[in-house]
């Protein structure tokens, strides 16, 4: 158990020590990263994109979150992940928890979590979103993704 502590403050030191840009980061090209245009998450928007026949990609996060950074940082913010959005007409949503919204807290309790990060993939037809695992991936973020691809 003592194993498993230290280990993890190690995994959480090292997460902080990137993001404060102590820690050297690898370096992607610009070609190999993409801003993904995003939305305020609602229930009302989620219900709206999907009646369209869209998909939805919902990032619950806070800015005082190491794993949401890094996962934002890594998988939400690669030129394919965007791609794969954009080639599904994927709907992304950012729930800002920063300030501990009260819908916000009652979405992530009506998933079973007490916190973010959550990553939810709603896909039209589908009662109930695909949650992703908390430490993300592109191709786990793509993979979601491409039961909506048309």
């Amino acid at each position: 158990m003592a194993q498993a502590c230290a280990a993890l403050a190690l995994i959480l030191a090292l997460a902080a020590a990137v993001l404060a840009g102590r820690a050297p980061v690898a370096q992607a090209s610009p070609a190999d990263s993409a801003t993904l245009t995003s939305q305020p998450w609602s229930q009302a928007a989620v219900d709206t994109a999907l009646t369209q026949g869209r998909p939805v990609f919902v990032n619950f996060t806070a800015d005082w979150c190491v794993t949401c950074k890094i996962n934002e940082r890594s998988a939400l913010s690669s030129a394919r992940t965007a791609r794969a959005i954009a080639d599904t007409n994927t709907l992304y949503l950012v729930a800002d928890w920063t300030r501990r919204d009260d819908a916000i807290t009652a979405a992530l309790q009506s998933h079973g979590r007490s916190g973010v990060p959550l990553y939810l993939v709603h896909t039209p037809g589908d009662r109930e979103p695909r949650i992703l695992p908390q430490l993300l991936t592109e191709g786990t973020v793509i993979d979601a993704l491409k039961p909506a691809a048309p």
